[in-house]
């Protein structure tokens, strides 16, 4: 399947829900995507075909949509997944990075040996969706505050009136855009 007609079936399998979770705000419903078995594995496939030979050692997954495909991607590639989680979820010794919210701060923890002590570790970040980029700017600065890489921020849907991207230090894709 071309990009473009993934692009598009993706698109096509993601329901939209109105004033969700407040009036205004347009709420992109993955799991119309998830359920969908024919579409997932046409968007898992583009995935690993874009990131096979990027020579990656771990994917990372953004709680708590980010790991659906971040494990699923990681076990495409062979290599590990890696958690990161919302502050007070994980139980092991973590480093943390704060970002701002609309009102007040919120803050993203990964665990201090996440990548086995592998020097210089490879690592793609994955997220379902990025909007004003606060998530993923501080869960790549994570990834690079315990001595790894990360090599590209990978989004399923990125909201770019919101120009969250502009906001990311590492190169990012998305398979589809919102205007």
């Amino acid at each position: 399947m071309q990009e473009a007609e993934i692009v598009k079936k993706v698109s096509e399998a993601i329901r939209d829900i109105p004033d969700f979770p407040k009036p205004g705000i347009v709420f992109k419903d993955i799991t119309t995507l998830l359920n969908n078995a024919e579409v997932f594995g046409a968007l898992m496939r583009h995935l690993e075909m874009r990131y096979r030979d990027y020579d990656l050692d771990f994917v990372a997954g953004i709680e708590s949509r980010g790991f659906i495909f971040a494990a699923a991607l990681a076990t495409r590639l062979g290599v590990g997944f890696v958690p990161i989680r919302k502050k007070g979820k994980l139980p092991y010794t973590t480093v943390s990075e704060k970002y701002a919210l609309e009102y007040g701060v919120d803050e993203v923890e990964i665990h201090i040996d996440a990548f086995r002590d592998k020097k210089d570790a490879k690592v793609l970040l994955i997220d379902d969706l990025i909007a004003t980029g606060g998530t993923a700017k501080a869960a790549s600065e994570l990834i690079e505050k315990v001595g790894a890489t990360c090599v590209e921020a990978c989004f399923v849907i990125e909201l770019d009136f919101l120009g969250g991207s502009k906001t990311l230090r590492v190169p990012h894709y998305a398979v589809m855009h919102v205007s």
